[in-house]
């Protein structure tokens, strides 16, 4: 645990702490009053209580949409199945402002389904929407990787016991599944209570949540103590997630039969299976692929009609960027690929850390609140992380500011939680007795990890490097405060786009947004080509 450790406390506790500190000590002494001061305000308990309530319902709507869609490219084998699953994760990638942008687009006054006659949608029922656009592939990927690697043979010989469908599926299945969908969950509401651009966008000025609230105080009205307060009130509802799921991940805990993931899918048999799949198909196209159509259109949609107008536009400057916006793409692959490499390497040696035999209570307890930690800068504010950034790191011998490193380190404090949720239920379900066997034949225990569980984890590794690369180069929040204005990364890029007034300024946003959505795609249809066979080489 030491490596990972000293890198959350120097990246993340420590710039944290920082801008914290700057808000709450002022003339020489702490200033705990001011707690009182913002929790007193009713705007403030309004904000509290959106944030909340918006993020329980949409992390319920994700996981109810998404389960379906886990199971079925998890068991079923059918043509174009690598590139649904492709599909799937482009939504994850997307910054949130342009998952707001696509949805005013879609549902907003002028929309497309204005122009149809459809009143308007905006407000709670738009941000819902978009949540579960956006977080859609959370459940699949984490909860289908661990699905698709499930011996069906353990449901088959429940039902052969006389027990029904839906009980086999209960008793046998579901509790396999808890801790993949527990930490599905967890990372949805995560990253729906911090929910910045969406809310932003959808919201209008009604509604904001925490994350949008310490912006506005940060940005505009220079009020750090109260961003420091919301920032607190934030860490303490996420610690007490954190403590809930720490408890359900415990009671779950149990040896599961893994088997390679490539011998589980069949084709689909009989007319309800061919149902479920035609069903979910069709709910893929109305949640994720029509926002995405119409982020398409309206970056082809030009003065003079449709065409390549705006994509042509990105290759100059007209002084206002310092370098055209199409350098962007470039940067954003070469950080998000440092970016991966650092997460995996943090990431991994975490989850590894969190598997091995734990040896008393006191380590027991050491072991739940380095889980918690790592899980803390989804929960974090990303401003107050970028501003801690500035501040903190800016002297020697942490002097970071000017160097291209820090984009790659804050995208892979995003990235690190990602791993870890993936890896980690795949290899707490490996039998400890396959480890006990390699050892009583002499293996060491480097050689137990690498011959029993990497084979076993090397699918789960590949989901969690897609992960990590996708959320580097949709990372909007902190990268805006610390990307240098001559490299800027794709989503810093489409900001400042969106930001300017112009319809192509709005088009070259959208352009660079569907080259952003395309570039992940790529990504992501690769890494679904690189299959495991049983022994697990590649």
């Amino acid at each position: 645990m030491a490596v990972p450790a000293a890198f959350l406390a120097l990246f993340f506790a420590y710039p944290v702490a920082a801008i914290t500190a700057r808000g709450l000590y002022a003339d020489g002494r702490w200033h705990p009053e001011r707690f009182a001061e913002v929790l007193t305000d009713p705007g403030i308990g309004g904000v509290l209580w959106f944030t909340l309530w918006q993020a329980a319902a949409s992390t319920a709507l994700t996981v109810l949409s998404a389960l379906p869609g886990a199971y079925v490219l998890a068991r079923y084998d059918f043509p174009g199945r690598r590139v649904v699953r492709a599909i799937v994760t482009v939504p994850f990638v997307l910054p949130t402002v342009v998952v707001g942008s696509a949805f005013l687009g879609l549902l907003g006054r002028g929309g497309l389904f204005h122009e149809w006659g459809t009143p308007p949608v905006t407000g709670p029922v738009a941000i819902l929407l978009a949540h579960v656009f956006f977080n859609y592939a959370v459940v699949v990927r984490v909860v289908g990787g661990l699905w698709a690697q499930l011996d069906p043979r353990q449901e088959e010989a429940a039902r052969m016991l006389g027990a029904s469908r839906l009980a086999a599926w209960r008793t046998v299945t579901l509790p396999a599944l808890a801790p993949a969908v527990a930490a599905a969950a967890l990372t949805v509401f995560l990253f729906t209570f911090t929910s910045f651009g969406v809310v932003q966008i959808l919201g209008g000025p009604r509604y904001a949540t925490l994350e949008v609230e310490i912006y506005r105080q940060t940005a505009h009205l220079l009020d750090l103590p109260t961003a420091a307060v919301l920032t607190l009130v934030q860490f303490a509802a996420v610690a007490a997630l954190l403590a809930c799921h720490a408890r359900t991940v415990r009671r779950h805990r149990g040896t599961r039969g893994l088997v390679d993931a490539a011998g589980t899918a069949r084709r689909p048999r009989g007319a309800r299976q061919w149902a479920l799949l035609v069903a979910v198909l069709c709910q893929i196209v109305v949640l994720l692929v029509v926002p995405l159509a119409v982020l398409v259109e309206r970056s082809l949609h030009g003065p003079d009609g449709y065409g390549l107008t705006h994509y042509r536009a990105l290759a100059s400057t007209d002084g206002t960027f310092a370098v055209a916006p199409q350098e962007a793409i470039g940067n954003s692959l070469a950080y998000a690929a440092v970016a991966t490499c650092i997460a995996l390497v943090i990431g991994g040696l975490a989850a590894v850390a969190l598997t091995l035999p734990e040896s008393g209570r006191r380590v027991g307890r050491l072991v739940r609140g380095f889980d918690a930690l790592l899980m803390l800068p989804l929960g974090t504010s990303a401003v107050t992380v970028g501003f801690g950034f500035l501040i903190a790191l800016d002297e020697p011998p942490l002097d970071l500011r000017s160097s291209w490193i820090l984009v790659p380190l804050a995208q892979a404090l995003v990235g690190v939680p990602f791993v870890v949720r993936t890896l980690l239920p795949v290899l707490r379900a490996v039998d400890d007795r396959l480890r006990e066997a390699a050892a009583v034949l002499g293996a060491s225990p480097a050689r137990v990890w690498r011959e029993v569980d990497l084979p076993l984890a090397r699918r789960a590794l590949l989901v969690a490097a897609g992960f990590a690369f996708a959320v580097s180069l949709g990372e909007f929040g902190a990268t805006v405060f610390i990307a240098r204005a001559d490299a800027p990364t794709l989503p810093v890029a489409v900001a400042r786009l969106l930001g300017r007034a112009g319809e192509s300024n709005y088009g070259q946003a959208m352009a660079l947004s569907t080259i952003l959505m395309l570039v992940c795609a790529a990504v992501l249809l690769a890494l679904e080509n690189v299959r495991t066979d049983r022994s697990g080489e590649l």
